[in-house]
């Protein structure tokens, strides 16, 4: 059974995570890259909007049980592969020729949170759901370009409270700070809006996608760069 599924309502096309939490793992990365290849196949696209099927959560983020076997079994080349498909991920939304549309169902915690952030825009249920980072209370640090397209998305003054504190935050509070475009009061409302949002933008992919590879040319250099320093040796969890 799929856990990554995409629909074209008329020109937008709308990706459904449908596996509950929603966690990354490989069967998880791999399903996510492959619908952003056929959408972009689809030229009659003109936009992409991406919801959870599960009313309690967006995305949970890394799966940690899969994590964790694969520590017990000294499996680390299978951590470094997954680290590396995350960030195929997340450069496939930065470079992705057009607007990529978060409509935030539920938690956006961590990973999710994150992978929310490498999109254009976000937007919210505000009666339900928490955005935050857990990272610092679970031992995963951020990689250096998860830091850098956090920073594109959340205000200077901002990004360090959430880094360093993994303080839960509600869509009120994340539209105050313009992480979020909008807080809608329930999820009719927020797929009334994203969607509405979603279709007015018709812009020319090639146009489009130039300035998506020049605003984000630095991130990108980051991710295939300095990532590597940390993924490598796996200097990316830690437990004391």
């Amino acid at each position: 059974m799929a856990v990554v599924k995409w629909k074209r309502d008329e020109s937008v096309a709308v990706i459904t995570m449908e596996n509950g939490e929603n966690r990354f793992n490989p069967v998880f990365n791999r399903e996510f890259l492959h619908v952003f290849d056929e959408i972009e196949q689809d030229k009659a696209v003109t936009s992409v909007v991406i919801v959870s099927t599960d009313a309690k959560n967006w995305s949970q983020g890394i799966d940690l049980i899969w994590l964790q076997s694969c520590m017990a079994e000294n499996d680390f080349q299978a951590i470094r592969d997954f680290l590396y498909s995350l960030n195929d991920i997340f450069k496939r939304i930065l470079l992705f020729p057009v607007p990529i549309i978060c409509a935030i169902n539920g938690h956006a915690v961590a990973g999710g949170a994150i992978l929310s952030l490498a999109c254009d825009f976000r937007f919210m249920k505000a009666d339900k759901g928490f955005f935050f980072f857990s990272e610092v209370d679970i031992g995963i640090p951020f990689l250096p370009g998860m830091i850098a397209f956090c920073r594109k998305a959340i205000p200077e003054y901002k990004v360090e409270e959430m880094m360093y504190t993994g303080k839960r935050y509600g869509a009120p509070e994340m539209e105050a700070h313009h992480v979020v475009m909008k807080a809608c009061p329930n999820e009719e409302a927020l797929m009334a809006e994203v969607m509405t949002f979603a279709r007015s933008l018709n812009k020319q992919r090639g146009v489009f996608g130039e300035m998506k590879r020049r605003m984000h040319k630095h991130i990108i250099e980051i991710i295939d760069k300095e990532d590597r320093e940390y993924i490598e040796p796996l200097a990316v969890v830690y437990r004391d």
